[in-house]
């Protein structure tokens, strides 16, 4: 089987929801010889959001792909809330209704390049402007790769004063309408290296995210798994070796069905980072 029959098949895959029976690279309605990383799924399957990046990797756009009816999937194109600043990551909330995404854009009421947390709320027309979540969330530093549950809890990544490690995951409990000051999650996924880029399953039962300098990386970043415990506390994460190689393997993302992860790679070259896709079902032994 040659490697244009395989993407084929990814596409079609991920165009009209035929099983996908192993580890795929997405096809070039996505992927291209630059880079993408950044996979997000609408919860209807209608509209797709994903980053592209320049030869910097501060030269970050957000594009956006969308069913036609009778006619499959548009071009990609730049989404209209970016092309202007740094923009990437972005994520749809479970119940559809909300846009979260990181950028370097213009802050309310403070100054820096500092790239925050933003969301936009689903309209009649398309989406509201951009907000940003605010100093719960947001600080003077880093906050990247927004990720939601169904009760609104936000999962993010920062580099900031309190935390375990040199860059940590961190969650922000959603009560009475608003958040909550963030706090990292324990040793169970934070270590003392660099953990970053995590995926929130919708009902808060597992987190998919990536780690780096720990015993078990097999290359520049691994993708590793926890789960949660009945008192709010995480498992030991482990390493989700189907999926890791040699090079940046992060960015994960699951399909709204929670059938098929989703990740970024730079496994076929520095250079050319891409989006692949894996069955769940083939890390049942691992989970």
């Amino acid at each position: 089987m040659n490697s244009k029959y395989l993407r084929n098949l990814c596409l079609l895959a991920f165009l009209f929801g035929e099983p996908v029976l192993t580890q795929q690279e997405l096809d070039t309605t996505i992927n291209t010889i630059g880079y993408e990383r950044d996979l997000a799924i609408s919860p209807d399957g209608q509209e797709v959001f994903f980053t592209r990046q320049g030869q910097h990797w501060k030269d970050q756009t957000i594009y956006r792909i969308f069913k036609i009816a009778g006619a499959g999937w548009s071009r990609p194109e730049i989404a209209p809330f970016s092309g202007q600043y740094r923009d990437l990551e972005p994520f749809f909330s479970p119940d559809g209704k909300r846009l979260f995404f990181a950028s370097a854009r213009p802050k309310p009421n403070r100054e820096g390049e500092d790239v925050d947390i933003w969301m936009m709320e689903k309209k009649p027309g398309g989406w509201g402007p951009p907000v940003n979540a605010g100093p719960a969330i947001n600080s003077e530093k880093d906050e990247y790769y927004p990720s939601v549950t169904r009760s609104g809890h936000l999962y993010f990544t920062a580099e900031r004063d309190g935390g375990i490690g040199k860059e940590d995951i961190y969650r922000a409990a959603f009560k009475n309408g608003e958040w909550l000051p963030a706090e990292p999650l324990d040793t169970g996924v934070n270590g003392t290296g660099y953990e970053f880029n995590a995926f929130i399953a919708p009902d808060e039962s597992y987190l998919v995210f990536t780690a780096y300098g720990r015993p078990d990386d097999t290359g520049r970043g691994d993708l590793y798994w926890s789960k949660r415990k009945p008192d709010g506390s995480w498992e030991k994460a482990i390493n989700l070796k189907a999926a890791n190689s040699d090079q940046l393997d992060y960015c994960p993302f699951v399909s709204p069905d929670g059938k098929i992860l989703y990740y970024s790679s730079e496994k076929l070259g520095k250079k050319n980072g891409n989006i692949f896709m894996l069955p769940l079902e083939t890390l049942k032994f691992q989970l």
